[in-house]
């Protein structure tokens, strides 16, 4: 991940001039799938950035797509299954894969499974496949909110503990 997220950086370096760049760079990173938060406190810490400075960003860019995937992603996941784009058949196939992957892992423990698995920052966990997963498996979209957000920020601080050292000065 590391590699991507300095890719990113090197791409978009021209925000790090301006006032608030480097937070402004965090948000893109944290808001896009696969990378999200996960990525965008690797890059906080990676160019500089306070913790705090880089923790705020992250979150709200995490954040920010979560309601608007719990809305919409059902209606899109169908209407690219009846598409007549090959591609979007496609990809909407991988996304199902994808969810009956670690469907049974949130069904079995419910709200505090989407918890778990938005949580703990493994390849291919986070907000976006929480969301499409509660999405998926038709969950209250309130409660697979509150769910997802505690499990942003429950990846927010392991994410805090590895990218900014403090685990590794504990253990010095």
């Amino acid at each position: 991940m590391e590699n991507i997220v300095n890719t990113i950086i090197d791409s978009f370096g021209g925000l790090l001039s301006l006032k608030y760049g480097k937070e402004l760079l965090v948000f893109i990173i944290s808001i896009l799938p696969i990378l999200e938060l996960r990525g965008g406190i690797l890059a906080a810490s990676l160019i500089g950035l306070k913790p705090l400075n880089g923790y705020i960003a992250a979150i709200i860019g995490n954040t920010l797509p979560v309601p608007l995937i719990l809305l919409f992603i059902s209606k899109i996941l169908k209407w690219m299954e009846t598409s007549k784009v090959n591609l979007f058949k496609k990809i909407s196939k991988w996304l199902n894969n994808k969810v009956d992957k670690n469907k049974d892992k949130i069904e079995k423990y419910g709200y505090f499974g989407l918890v778990l698995f938005v949580g703990i920052p493994l390849p291919g966990t986070g907000a976006w496949t929480g969301c499409l997963i509660a999405a998926v498996l038709e969950m209250n979209k309130k409660k697979s909110f509150i769910a997802i957000m505690l499990g942003i920020i429950m990846a927010s601080i392991i994410m805090m503990l590895l990218s900014y050292g403090i685990i590794g000065n504990l253990l010095k």
